[in-house]
């Protein structure tokens, strides 16, 4: 229910409530507050918060004609009650409020305030003309379980090195698997931090993570996997994505962050002679980032390579595009299984197009051998056996 109390009241959406959350579970540690002024000016000028890199000024400037004459009336040391989806999320004792430019805000988070890239329309919307600061109070905080789960398994274990991955996983494909793999191989706990984005877009979270499991539970050592889910909000997009992810990853007690070469906030440039990246530009942020290889199927090698090992040319290899691979699964079709497992594929399809045949366990006993036994089975089945007979290579 709506607050009672008599506090001057800013209403925000559950984006703008899990960036407030990640601070106040010290997860962008040095961050603890929303920046004043004077503060958002010097990380806007150094890029640094108590000498660590830190990419843009931590603010609160909700869009809005309610918010905005809220926010310019506010006195200092007055207390305000934030209220997010009806209900009371915080309250927040007010330093001082002062105006922004919404397109500069947006400007420092993607690198342009083009319109026309992703993100930056839906992220200007959000974003208003005034921002306050001050320290605040998550009301009916709940401790972080994910930090207790990892902690627990470091112990259970006796990690020395605890590294940590970034991913959509949407869908889970095979450079995804042989990413995990080669980062496990290299370290005692692997964290994956499972993007969970604000829209329906695109695979569910819980369609994802279940097939993630699927595959740490059957194919990986399952006590050296932890998998974290990880609000996508506005602070990780953009081409400063990777230091917001090695500050969440070091607080969660990470000290190795690997990313994938194709990153999208990798960012290559040429500065004094040699090629660098925005990893160059970390500064203070207590863990170790690696970029591994961008690995791709040869056709020549016959396997799953990376391309700085693999002698072949491009015409050879065949890359692993999420984008291309999901829009196989959304038009349903089954993806080769040279792309993605086929347990995944044939668990996506099922969740994908539920109730797909009129008439499926005629369909299954129509086409595939069966043992003499009435069974059931259901669209996943299906699909694992179609492959079968997709993989059969004595009439081709």
């Amino acid at each position: 229910m709506t607050s009672s109390r008599k506090n001057k009241t800013l209403f925000i959406d559950k984006e703008a409530a899990s960036a407030l959350e990640l601070v106040s579970e010290s997860l962008l540690a040095p961050v603890t507050k929303l920046m004043n002024e004077k503060e958002f000016q010097e990380v806007l000028k150094t890029g640094l918060i108590d000498g660590q890199s830190f990419p843009f000024p931590f603010v609160l400037a909700p869009s809005g004609k309610k918010n905005e004459e809220t926010i310019q009336a506010l006195e200092p040391n007055e207390e305000i009650s934030i209220i997010c989806d009806g209900e009371e999320f915080a309250t927040l004792t007010v330093e001082d409020t002062f105006k922004i430019h919404p397109k500069e805000r947006v400007k420092h988070i993607y690198g342009t305030d083009d319109l026309t890239h992703p993100g930056v329309m839906a992220t200007i919307k959000r974003i208003g003309n005034w921002a306050l600061s001050g320290n605040y109070t998550i009301l009916h905080k709940t401790k972080d379980k994910n930090k207790i789960k990892i902690q627990q398994a470091k112990e259970l274990i006796g990690t020395k090195h605890t590294s940590s991955l970034v991913m959509g996983a949407n869908p889970l494909h095979r450079a995804h698997e042989r990413l995990i793999r080669q980062t496990l191989e290299n370290t005692d706990l692997l964290v994956i931090f499972l993007l969970k984005p604000y829209d329906s877009a695109n695979l569910k979270y819980e369609i994802r993570k279940e097939a993630l499991e699927y595959f740490i539970n059957n194919f990986l050592p399952k006590n050296r996997v932890i998998i974290v889910p990880l609000e996508n909000s506005y602070i990780f997009a953009g081409y400063n994505e990777i230091i917001i992810d090695a500050i969440v990853a070091k607080n969660y007690g990470c000290d190795r962050l690997t990313i994938g070469r194709n990153h999208a906030g990798l960012g290559m440039f040429y500065d004094c002679n040699s090629n660098k990246s925005i990893i160059d530009r970390v500064t203070g942020i207590d863990i170790e980032i690696t970029v591994a290889s961008e690995y791709v199927y040869c056709d020549e090698c016959k396997t799953l390579v990376s391309k700085n090992t693999c002698p072949h040319g491009q015409h050879h290899q065949i890359s692993y595009h999420a984008d291309s691979i999901l829009e196989l699964l959304e038009a349903g079709l089954l993806p080769p299984a040279v792309l993605i497992r086929k347990e995944i594929s044939s668990f996506l399809l099922s969740k994908l197009f539920p109730n797909r045949f009129k008439n499926l366990e005629k369909l299954y006993y129509d086409t595939f051998p069966v043992k003499g036994l009435l069974e059931e089975h259901n669209e996943k089945d299906f699909y694992l056996e179609l492959m079968k007979l997709y993989q059969t290579t004595s009439l081709t």
